[in-house]
């Protein structure tokens, strides 16, 4: 398990480097002046030049290289060492002025939201998606799981056709469609949540239901095949033989090797949930990461776009090796 840690740890890096480049690539790609847009800061053409020549926006391979040793704390490194970020605070100490915060990672500043960098955008907005997401995967699995168990024991019954069919509801619904019908229900025409917001409990019910349904319905196909398979093992037969309960038999052995591909599922579906409810945070009105996200590649906002990406990258990464390290800690016979 150590050595699937540190193989995961070396290529992390080399991952986060190619996505990297292939972002950046097609971020510089599109049309248009990051820094004169209609709802942006629009300073004068002198000022635009200035900034494109402090920020190298008038150079891919300097702005790459640039915006790469800012990230990944090569230049925090650097300055740190030659004495360039203890001179600027003598300096600031000087003229009584507050020194200017250095981060180790340093993801730059946003050309959209004028006088934010975007260390400070993903540190106030990740939390808000992060709790929606982790809620809205909370709550699928456990529809999905009770759903799927539930259809398994008795194939092609009524209840299993309805959780099928409530499934590819859920698969095919869209969640600005759900989410849309939420606020209809149950606060317009019967006013239980409230109509929109973030940081009280009951403006988080909606929108992490309407998240979580596509999820959920996956999760309970997925419950449902291990399910049906692995109830027709030999190791199954045997336990009802030795007369242990239905009820011990489905939950203790079955469900344990049936939910191992949930278990594959729930990585990325993790992060997905917490890093791509854009479109759920729009309906619900929620100050997440998503809709930071949106906005910058409207404007082309160079580091943020790059930055969200890459914070979203790593979160997947991290997801992914959490998984591989839960799936080898509920079958140790699984080689990674």
């Amino acid at each position: 398990m150590l050595a699937l840690v540190i193989r995961r740890l070396l290529q992390l890096p080399v991952i986060l480097l190619v996505i990297y480049t292939l972002t950046l690539t097609l971020a510089w790609a599109i049309p248009g002046n990051p820094l004169d847009n209609d709802e942006g800061r629009r300073p004068p053409p002198a000022v635009v030049e200035r900034m494109q020549q402090q920020y190298n926006l008038d150079s891919f391979p300097r702005f790459y290289l640039s915006y790469l040793s800012s990230a990944t704390g090569w230049k925090y490194a650097v300055d740190r060492l030659d004495g360039t970020i203890a001179r600027d605070r003598e300096r600031a100490a000087e003229m009584r002025l507050a020194p200017r915060p250095r981060r180790v990672f340093d993801l730059g500043p946003s050309l959209y939201y004028e006088d934010w960098s975007v260390n400070e955008i993903i540190g106030s907005a990740l939390p808000v998606s992060a709790t929606l997401g982790v809620f809205a995967i909370l709550i699928a699995t456990g529809i999905g799981v009770t759903a799927g168990v539930v259809g398994a024991i008795r194939p092609n019954s009524p209840a299993d056709l309805t959780t099928l069919g409530v499934a590819l509801i859920g698969i095919s619904l869209p969640s600005f469609v759900t989410g849309t019908v939420l606020l209809l229900l149950f606060s317009v025409w019967i006013p239980i949540f409230p109509v929109a917001g973030w940081g009280t409990l009951d403006r988080l019910i909606q929108p992490s239901i309407a998240l979580s349904l596509p999820f959920a319905a996956y999760i309970a196909r997925l419950t449902r095949m291990g399910m049906i398979e692995t109830l027709s093992a030999d190791y199954i037969r045997t336990a009802r033989a030795k007369g242990l309960s239905e009820r011990t038999v489905i939950l203790k052995h079955a469900l344990k090797n049936a939910f191992l591909p949930v278990l594959s599922f729930l990585g990325p579906a993790t992060a997905l949930a917490m890093t791509g409810s854009f479109i759920v945070e729009r309906v619900f009105s929620i100050p997440g990461l998503g809709q930071h996200f949106v906005n910058a590649v409207q404007t082309k906002d160079l580091f943020l776009i790059v930055g969200v990406v890459l914070v979203f990258a790593t979160m997947l990464i991290v997801f992914n090796l959490v998984v591989d390290l839960l799936y080898h800690w509920v079958d140790p016979r699984i080689e990674q």
